[in-house]
């Protein structure tokens, strides 16, 4: 489905991890809803402007399957989120029966009781990263090795009941199913990681436990609609994103922080009274990835004056609705203190985050513990020295730092 090239091309170069495309800005302004090429060569909308991409996350009339699947357009040769996904007739049904069965594994309260787990963890990877700096020659350590990565694996794996021991396994899954770069070896991947979960759920059918996939699985067994290939995407999905996002988070909130020391400074003045609205700043402003949520047309719709068919792929961009000028004064600036406080760094409508209580759970222990045990805590290389990952999500593959 290539199409003419006079299309902007996704993805706009950025100039550095922690800003976007000036390109936005114009898009925002001049074209809400503007036609682009996709990475993978097709045809989609590229949607910039807060009020449409809010109002589109919870329009029915989008969905991620497709009527006419074999005919959507691509986004990426990655395995995540490059095309359609779901069937088309039973998409609303499927999605309403996912958020019932994981709403309660995933609530605010259940959360709150993990809260003290997760600060075990944090105080023990920050624990190791003290002794490592005292035993590294030029007192630098990699906090994404040593904290980023680390934390949110090991939460995702108590909560679903993944083994921790396979962590290496399955970030090397996720690595190379969302790698744009690499072809056919992303599928290959994906396909991997789908026989990795159809083990872990066959090994808890036989022996269940008190985890998310234990809850699953027996839900499977007793809905004759929830059939075993939707279980095992559901849990690889799962997963994913249930580290991929966080990791991201604490590595772009780290490099806000540090790259403006006046807030730095502030919440390790106040780490318990400043936290929350650091990481709601964090979520606004963190920008992991240069694409946005695919979603394909299931009837014709207008938006923004243009109209988009039934069928059509559609990229909204949450990265550009958080900077809207519109919505956010000094919309670019990292500023904890601003009065604007929603965003939609967790999505909007029926699609919200089911993770969003799991992840502000996690950023708001790691920021505050920072604050308070590394107040002198200081980047060790440049943003634009640090390497960028070629998968759909960002983010950085080291972060060195020091104090």
């Amino acid at each position: 489905m290539s199409v003419a090239t006079e299309n902007p091309q996704l993805p706009f170069t950025r100039p550095n991890v922690l800003d976007l495309a000036p390109l936005y800005e114009v898009l925002r302004r001049d074209a809400p809803v503007t036609a682009v090429t996709t990475p993978a060569g097709d045809p989609a909308w590229l949607v910039t402007r807060f009020g449409e991409v809010r109002d589109l996350l919870g329009d029915k009339r989008l969905g991620r399957s497709h009527p006419e699947p074999e005919r959507a357009s691509r986004i990426t040769t990655a395995a995540v989120q490059d095309g359609p996904t779901g069937n088309h007739d039973t998409e609303e049904a499927d999605h309403k029966r996912m958020r019932r069965l994981l709403t309660p594994a995933f609530s605010a309260k259940r959360m709150r009781l993990l809260t003290g787990y997760v600060q075990e963890l944090v105080d023990g990877c920050i624990d190791q990263l003290v002794a490592d700096r005292a035993a590294a020659p030029d007192g630098v350590v990699d906090l994404h090795a040593g904290l980023a990565f680390p934390l949110p694996v090991a939460v995702i794996c108590r909560l679903l009941g993944v083994p921790e021991r396979d962590r290496e396994l399955f970030h090397s899954l996720s690595e190379r199913m969302s790698n744009h770069a690499i072809g056919d070896e992303a599928h290959r991947a994906r396909d991997e990681f789908m026989r990795y979960m159809t083990r872990i759920a066959e090994i808890k059918r036989a022996e269940p436990g008190e985890d998310v996939i234990s809850d699953l699985v027996r839900a499977q067994s007793a809905d004759a609609d929830f059939d075993h290939g939707e279980l095992v995407r559901l849990c690889v999905g799962l997963l994913f994103a249930g580290h991929e996002t966080t990791v991201n988070r604490i590595g772009l909130g780290t490099l806000f922080l540090l790259t403006r020391l006046d807030h730095w400074r502030s919440l390790t003045a106040d780490p318990d009274g400043r936290v929350n609205a650091t990481v709601e700043e964090i979520m606004r402003l963190g920008a992991p990835g240069d694409l946005g949520l695919l979603r394909y047309a299931h009837t014709d719709l207008d938006v923004a004056g243009v109209t988009i068919r039934r069928g059509d792929a559609v990229i909204l961009s949450i990265n550009s609705a958080n900077r809207d000028a519109a919505v956010y004064s000094d919309a670019e600036t990292f500023d904890p203190d601003r009065a604007e406080r929603s965003h939609l760094g967790f999505g909007h409508g029926a699609h919200f985050c089911i993770g969003a209580s799991l992840a502000r759970t996690e950023l708001r222990v790691v920021f505050a513990a920072l604050a308070r045990r590394l107040p002198d805590l200081r980047l060790a290389k440049e943003v634009d020295e640090l390497e960028v990952r070629t998968t759909i999500t960002g983010g950085v593959t080291e972060l060195p730092v020091t104090w």
